[in-house]
């Protein structure tokens, strides 16, 4: 079994959740008392906040990238970044280390491809909707995507800053959720991405018709099967 590297923290209550699902999905498919690899940087979420509060994307980059070289020198053989808005730096962490970079936004488009959906909407920080890292991993696989309005966006990022990052999940904040994903619908989404790792922890693929892309499980799902990979 292979080594699973992820830098974490970002935030926490989704790091958690990744830590379950390696586990859970390595002992189903290895029985017995199997458990994943797992080498875990845990960031500390209020220094990506102040980074990005004024603005120092560069004191960002660095520190995670000094994160994925600790997990490379540990022997981890592959990266995740336990985030979709950290994947912003993909490409720059990417090209400075030498294990493979799993990335959240090409795994989901290959689950969306393979379900044969063409247009999709994407949920997240504003960072994520708005810049082109996940977009353009869609295209690469023929996917059009939406993303909410202005306000909606605005609300979405709110949520998962002041809400989901620490722990709060609300009914009121998720029938606001559903109302977001109800507008996306009628202007033509077919699926919709779960593409903040906390999100999936307050929609559940039962409530819904349509269907949702946890993007933390299918993260999740391509480190474990690189891991078992022989």
């Amino acid at each position: 079994m292979k080594t699973i590297g992820i830098i974490g923290g970002t935030t926490w209550v989704s790091t958690a959740d990744y830590y379950t699902l390696f586990n859970q999905k390595v002992n189903k498919a290895l029985g017995g008392n199997h458990s994943a690899r797992v080498i875990l940087y845990s960031v500390d979420f209020d220094d990506v906040m102040t980074f990005k509060a004024e603005g120092r994307d560069d004191a960002l980059k660095k520190m995670m990238l000094e994160a994925a070289n600790l997990l490379d020198y540990a022997g981890a053989e592959c990266l995740l970044l336990g985030a979709n808005t950290m994947h912003m730096m993909a490409d720059f962490i990417q090209e400075r280390i030498t294990i493979p970079l799993i990335h959240i936004g090409e795994e989901t488009a290959k689950v969306i491809a393979a379900k044969g959906l063409k247009k999709v909407a994407l949920l997240g920080t504003k960072v994520t909707m708005e810049k082109d890292f996940f977009h353009n991993k869609l295209a690469e696989y023929n996917i059009e995507s939406l993303t909410p309005g202005n306000k909606d966006r605005d609300f979405i990022n709110n949520s998962i800053y002041t809400e989901f990052s620490k722990e709060i999940f609300t009914d009121e904040t998720r029938a606001r959720h559903t109302e977001i994903i109800a507008k996306l619908v009628q202007k033509g989404a077919e699926g919709i991405i779960l593409g903040c790792t906390e999100i999936p922890i307050l929609l559940r693929q039962k409530d819904f018709d349509i269907p949702l892309f946890n993007t933390t499980e299918i993260h999740a799902n391509a480190a474990v099967k690189f891991a078992l990979e022989s």
